[in-house]
Formats: structure tokens, sequence, C-alpha cells
């Protein structure tokens, strides 16, 4: 694992200084100083993700690309906070209460197993609910809310500032995330679990985050669209079209879908057991 690990290239990603856009009054305590700082909010650990600039997509000549995948130049003028590890089971409950959707062989019950089984809309009313609760607790300040990550907040946070085909290199093997099947690019083989693991299983990426590839898909805000959104703060919630963005792999693939790059689509009002999602709190 460690020389997968030590195939890093130079990070790409440009922070920018700490402000980007001019917090609210009060808020300036809850930014993170710098790359992965930790805290913890309505029971959600966090981990920082400046602003900062880097190239979202693929290049073409990483194997297994997608055509949907050309490279685009983005800037995120904010930093933000991004859930350490997918959403729980637990966390649900406290939360909502009773579990979108019954336990399946591969996803059994769990405080510590990531949820599924959820669709667009129960993952954005998890959101919102958490918001409110932790707003009246004090822990989330006026200007913050938690919402799904945009796609290109995701790969940010994915990446880590690498810019190799994974967080851990140019190959990925199942040491390093939760799939089943063929490692992606010529990786050593390790467990093929076929079903969900316990969050946090696998080791984080340089920012502390864990299971970014594999374990769950993650529900993203925008709608899919076959162009990669570029540009300043991108956005395309409100941007109809038929399916929302799936992104990071699941138990049930092979490593080649837990590409940093990696984009599929998936019908808002549909769930399954292996899709689910990880809350960021940012400032709208």
């Amino acid at each position: 694992m460690a020389g997968l690990i030590g195939c890093h290239r130079e990070a790409a990603t440009t922070v920018l200084p700490a402000g980007g856009k001019a917090p609210e009054a009060g808020a300036n305590s809850f930014v993170g100083s710098k790359a992965g700082d930790e805290r913890e909010v309505a029971g959600i650990r966090l981990c920082w993700c400046p602003a900062g600039q880097f190239l979202m997509g693929s290049p073409p000549s990483e194997p297994d690309r997608r055509p949907d995948e050309d490279q685009v130049e983005v800037t995120l003028t904010n930093g933000f906070w991004m859930a350490k590890y997918e959403v729980t089971q637990g966390q649900w409950k406290r939360t909502i209460g009773k579990l979108p959707g019954d336990p399946t062989a591969e996803l059994p019950e769990g405080d510590d197993l990531p949820v599924g089984n959820v669709n667009f809309a129960e993952a954005e009313g998890f959101c919102r609910k958490l918001t409110e609760q932790a707003r009246a607790s004090g822990d989330l300040p006026a200007g913050w809310e938690f919402r799904l990550p945009t796609e290109a907040q995701w790969e940010y946070a994915c990446r880590a500032g690498t810019t190799t085909a994974t967080a851990f290199g140019d190959r990925l093997s199942s040491k390093q995330a939760n799939f089943k099947g063929k490692p992606y690019n010529g990786a050593e083989p390790g467990p093929s679990l076929g079903r969900a693991a316990k969050v946090g299983s696998y080791p984080p990426n340089a920012w502390g985050l864990h299971d970014m590839h594999g374990n769950t898909f993650e529900w993203c805000r925008d709608w899919y669209h076959p162009k990669l959104p570029g540009g300043v703060d991108p956005d395309l919630y409100a941007a109809t079209a038929t399916s929302r963005v799936r992104r990071g792999g699941a138990w049930t693939d092979d490593g080649w879908p837990c590409r940093s790059a990696l984009r599929l689509r998936f019908e808002p009002g549909r769930r399954h057991d292996h899709i689910g999602f990880r809350v960021a709190a940012v400032r709208p």
C-alpha cells in the first residue's frame, strides 16, 4: 500500500487566501485555518476544504476514463467543511428516525454502516433537518448550512490536491477502498467484501476524508449534464435535467468506477442500497 500512496503527483490545487468571499459577522471562528482541519457539528465530523483552484475531470490518457470527463478549470471562492465519513445509519436515525429503506444482505442494519436506499429528496431532507438542529443548538453559525456537495466540491475534496486518477495515485487497490473485483490500473488485489463496510475502515485522503473512493456511491447536488461545469463556483442544482449526479464508486463494482473523475447519472426518485451520501457545511 505504501508504494501506491507514494504515487501522488505534485498537487495542482491552488489554495486561495483564507477569506475567499467575506464571511458573515460571527462566522470567522467557524472557518478552518488549513486543509484537513477537523471539527464536529451536530454529531458530524467535518474536514476543512479551503478555497482554491483545480482541474476537474480526467486527462485523455487516464485508463478507463469516460467521454463526460473532459477537463475544465474550476475556482471555488469559498472554503467549506466536508463530512469526514459518509452519513451513517446511526446519524440518520438520530436526525430523521426510521431508515429510508429495508436492510439487505449487503447493507444490513448497523449504526456505523453507511445509510443507503436513500433517494435524492430524502438526502436533501436530512441536510435541512441537520441544519435546523445544528442552528438550534448553536453549533452552526448563521450564514452556514448543511447540503449535498456540488460535483465540483465533491471532486475537489476527493482529490485533496492530487492530480492522479485517485487520491492514492494512478492505481487503486481494494486494500485502499471498498470495491469488489478487479483493482484499478494494475494495483495489488485486496479484500473483495461484496458488501458495505463500516465508515472509516479504509485509509483517508490527504485532507482526512474516508471512503471518497468506494463503499457507497454518493449523491451530489447537481443535475447531470454531459459536459462538466467549469468556471467560478459551478453549481447545476437548478439546471434541470432528468438525472442527478452520483460519485465515488461502491462495494458493488470493480476499481475503475472509484476514480476521482468518474461521474454517473441516477434518476433522483430512485434508490438502491449502494447509493448514499455525505454532507457539506457551506456558506451559500
